[in-house]
């Protein structure tokens, strides 16, 4: 068996990828990833011989006479026993079902490896990209021609990543509504574990990244696969261990039962598959994948605004002067960004009615919204506001004037979920209709920002006789492109519920996303900290609510939420018109506190610390010249021992001597810290080697409580 000569190796950041176009041994070729992860160094054309040399499959008994190798495009046919990457199904065919694709073709532009090949007896040609960004995120993807007679179903187009056999656990997410992005672990033995998401948009189940790792990996030990796949629709993310042997990661889009048909000519290109390799935890997984969306989404400054938002000062209770009090608060803290949230538009007195119809109500705002937006851009603040475009209420002119705009799977509509059904925006016209309302407001007002909520999954749902997510989401998509086009200045936060559609495919368009509708300080600490798997901290909307959580009912000090948001997109959701001086002081302190790390969050690496009491959760953000360093110190419950234990600052320089000390306003009331401390005194001095291996104590901190503390280099 023997290298053709088509080969591709990239390496970047630590990380390595090969990839080989190899002999079968059954007269035909396939490509073959034979290396993702450590760094290989400096390879030549021999090196590489001798590695697929080395890397040969064996011939076991009971099995195809020849060596099978793993192909980056695994295939039923070669003998393979895991997924293979293609199904599907050509209308009347009587010659296979299963391709087998040969006569591969590599080219390469030193970046990125593009493979042709085809199977002429099944009629279909394939490409499959693989390449690898300079911070080593590997990005494949697959597309599929048909070029045979007839129309040709497409079941699934699957992209896949081989991992290190020395990966045993598997680390994926699951959640619901308000208790997004919670991680679970398992070992990775034979078989598949396979984790689907049919909700019409990311969901709040999603898994995110998927993981495999060896034995306890950590945030900041063991090495680590992950995948995430660039899409905001159904989809599938799974891990795979073979019985030959073979240990691989993969995703697809989800298509339903004849969603995808392939006309002759026509081709499917799936959805990015993202990777990221770390020897060292998750930590630099992450900040492989927070590059890649920094680079890849369309730009927003790194410093981001400080934002207010209404819905839980105001909810449907649209005043003028209410609001416009609540403006005059938010100025005078320091806010930057007004958003005017849901109940503005025509009908919108409660969730039962109004949605489809983009118009401001008249009778709530007899002027337009003209007063409130020259209110707030008058104090100096930007000017945003909800909407949730994809969404109608039955009790709405657009549903009385268009009722086959509903997107329905069967002549009775779906059943509703709060209160509402889905728009079809695979129809020109209700998609015109929508964009050319948006573009109205925008034309209209002053409006910096959108908030954009989607508020139920689709259930039931068709177009032409075809199940509806794949193209509901490239209409989304093509929406926000159109808008973003014509206003290139706009922002877009992506809401769906909170945090049910976060992902790279959204990211790619819009400027930060809502990870959930829950602002209950302890329930963020645990969702944002996974959430920034994928989603660097400065996309991440983190808000301050009231002392009491509209969610759990819980209660916490201004000092715990406040800390909680630091580290992410800073906003208040409180009516803080009538919060006493005292505490709105307090709070303008904690705004000041954030704009003075806001450029560090916004551009620096984000650090987990492993804390072996899961009472306290470390997480920073380190600059990349580890010059200096944020760290919000929160306890989450009750610690197990009398007195904390030490705390590790990760990230610093071990060869630099750094000050430390604690920031942010005194925090009021009886739970302060207790006993002696060095907190309270001049800055602690101690080298990089220490603050990282050796750590500090804290003092005892009551339950639900969290400490920042500045690292500076001297």
């Amino acid at each position: 068996m023997s290298l053709t000569h088509d080969s591709f190796y990239r390496r970047a950041a630590g990380s390595s990828l090969l990839l080989a176009v190899c002999d079968d041994g059954q007269g035909a070729t396939v490509p073959v990833l034979l290396h993702w992860g450590a760094d290989l160094g400096d390879l030549g054309e021999d090196d590489v011989a001798a590695i697929v040399r080395a890397r040969t499959p064996t011939v076991p008994h009971s099995a195809l006479d020849q060596p099978r190798w793993l192909a980056a495009l695994p295939e039923t046919v070669t003998g393979f026993t895991g997924t293979p990457a293609v199904e599907g199904v050509r209308a009347g065919a009587t010659g296979p079902w299963a391709p087998r694709f040969d006569a591969w073709s590599l080219t390469h532009d030193g970046h990125t490896a593009n493979l042709r090949a085809a199977d002429e007896e099944s009629g279909l040609t394939v490409a499959l990209t693989v390449g690898m960004d300079e911070d080593g995120v590997v990005m494949t993807r697959s597309s599929l021609t048909n070029t045979g007679p007839g129309d040709y179903t497409v079941s699934a187009l699957r992209c896949v990543l081989p991992v290190g056999p020395e990966a045993t656990e598997v680390l994926d997410l699951t959640g619901r509504w308000t208790r997004e992005r919670s991680p679970q672990r398992r070992p990775f033995a034979q078989g598949t574990w396979q984790r689907s998401g049919r909700h019409g948009r990311t969901g709040h189940d999603a898994t995110l990244v998927m993981v495999a790792g060896t034995p306890s990996f950590g945030f900041r030990t063991g090495s680590v696969w992950g995948v995430h796949l660039a899409w905001s629709g159904d989809h599938v993310h799974y891990a795979e261990r073979t019985p030959e042997g073979e240990s691989l990661l993969g995703a697809h889009e989800l298509l339903g039962p004849g969603e995808l048909v392939l006309a002759p000519g026509e081709a499917y290109t799936t959805p990015w598959l993202l990777g990221s390799w770390s020897g060292e935890g998750l930590d630099p997984m992450s900040h492989r994948l927070h590059a890649w969306v920094r680079r890849s989404a369309r730009r927003r400054p790194a410093t981001r605004p400080v934002m207010l938002n209404t819905w839980e000062a105001a909810y449907f209770d649209h005043d003028l002067e209410k609001l416009s009090r609540l403006a005059d608060a938010g100025a005078a803290v320091g806010v930057e960004r007004f958003v005017l949230d849901d109940a503005w538009f025509k009908g919108r007195r409660n969730d039962y009615a109004g949605l489809g119809d983009w118009t401001v109500d008249p009778e709530v705002w007899p002027q337009g919204l003209h007063p409130l937006v020259d209110h707030v851009r008058g104090l100096g603040m930007e000017f945003g506001l909800w909407v949730e475009p994809e969404m109608v209420n039955l009790d709405s002119d657009l549903v009385r004037e268009h009722p086959d705009w509903v997107l329905r799977g069967r002549s009775a509509l779906p059943p509703e979920w709060r209160h509402q059904q889905v728009l079809d925006l695979q129809n020109p016209a209700a998609f015109s209709h929508i964009r050319d309302a948006l573009g109205a407001l925008l034309h209209e007002y002053d409006i910096s920002y959108l908030k954009w909520d989607h508020n139920r999954d689709l259930v039931d749902t068709s177009h032409a006789g075809r199940p509806a997510v794949h193209g509901q989401t490239r209409a989304l998509y093509a929406l926000i492109d159109d808008l973003k086009g014509e206003h290139p200045h706009l922002e877009i936060e992506t809401c769906a519920s909170g945090g049910g559609r976060v992902d790279a495919g959204i990211l790619l368009r819009t400027d930060r996303v809502w990870p959930s509708d829950t602002i209950d300080a302890l329930e963020r600490q645990h969702i944002q900290r996974w959430t920034t798997l994928l989603v660097p901290p400065e996309l991440v909307g983190t808000h301050v609510g009231g002392p009491e959580a509209h969610t759990t009912g819980r209660r916490h000090r201004l000092g715990f939420r406040a800390a909680t948001a630091l580290l992410g997109h800073f906003g208040v959701e409180w009516d803080i018109s009538v919060v006493p001086a005292q505490e709105r002081e307090e709070l303008a302190g904690w705004i000041a506190t954030y704009k003075q790390v806001r450029e560090l969050v916004g551009s620096g690496l984000l650090v987990r610390g492993d804390h072996p009491d899961p009472a306290l959760l470390v997480t920073g953000v380190v600059s990349r010249d580890r010059a200096e360093a944020v760290y919000v110190l929160a306890t989450v419950a009750s610690s197990a021992t009398q007195t904390p234990l030490p705390v590790r600052l990760p990230g610093l320089d071990p060869d630099r001597r750094y000050a430390v000390e604690r920031i942010g306003p005194e925090e009021g009331g009886p739970l302060v810290d207790m006993g002696q401390s060095w907190l309270g005194g001049e800055p602690l001095v101690l080298p990089g080697s220490v603050l990282g291996a050796a750590g500090v104590r804290l003092p005892v901190l009551p339950p639900e409580s969290a400490r920042v503390l500045r690292v500076s280099v001297i």
